[in-house]
């Protein structure tokens, strides 16, 4: 393997697998680096690791190169796993961060304190043509704040405080997030297996 598609078109999680690719001499290109661009892939699946498994898949096989995806979201219990993969078009098929987190904020007024347990989870697909894809998962456990705190981030950051902080993820500096987040952890998963693979 001496290049790997990245199906995104977001250059900082392009710049984290470049760290974790370039030690092993394998160049990174994503989605902003192809001639014709890809027609976007319906996300069907009931998992983050079905929707993950199927982008890194149909990618791989069109352009017949190793294909890294992914599929992240926000698990609520109180909500029963929701918004889960329904996270970007919680509100709406409009993608649109204010409202997803104004209907979490109102779906959850009436919980408790101590039942507002969620995570962040992320899954990555390494597809491989001709090869079993390979699946790797990471978490961020926290839970859900009563209001809107911070200005950093993106998504749901603003209303999840993580676990052993007193802070949101919206308020700590993008350094730190990666530190702790739920992609990160996906990716030292990723990383522990190329060591080894």
């Amino acid at each position: 393997m001496n290049k790997i598609l990245i199906a995104t078109k977001n250059k900082g999680k392009v710049n984290d697998f470049k760290g974790l690719f370039g030690a092993k001499n394998i160049e990174v290109i994503s989605l902003l680096d192809l001639a014709e661009p890809i027609a976007d892939i319906e996300e069907t699946g009931q998992t983050f690791a079905e929707n993950a498994t199927l982008k890194a898949e149909t990618i791989a096989k069109q352009l017949q190169l190793p294909v890294i995806a992914d599929d992240s979201g926000l698990e609520i219990a109180a909500l029963k796993g929701e918004p889960g993969v329904y996270s970007a078009r919680y509100a709406g098929i409009e993608k649109n961060d204010q409202r997803n987190i104004d209907k979490v904020l109102e779906n959850m007024a009436d919980v408790k304190q101590e039942d507002r347990a969620a995570q962040f989870v992320c899954a990555l697909a390494l597809a491989i043509p001709g090869q079993e894809t390979v699946i790797k998962h990471g978490y961020c456990k926290g839970f859900i704040t009563t209001t809107q705190i911070g200005k950093n981030g993106f998504g749901y950051d603003p209303i999840f405080q993580p676990e052993g902080y007193d802070v949101t993820m919206a308020q700590l500096k993008p350094e730190e997030k990666n530190a702790i987040s739920h992609r990160g952890n996906a990716l030292k998963e990723l990383a522990a297996w190329l060591a080894i693979n």
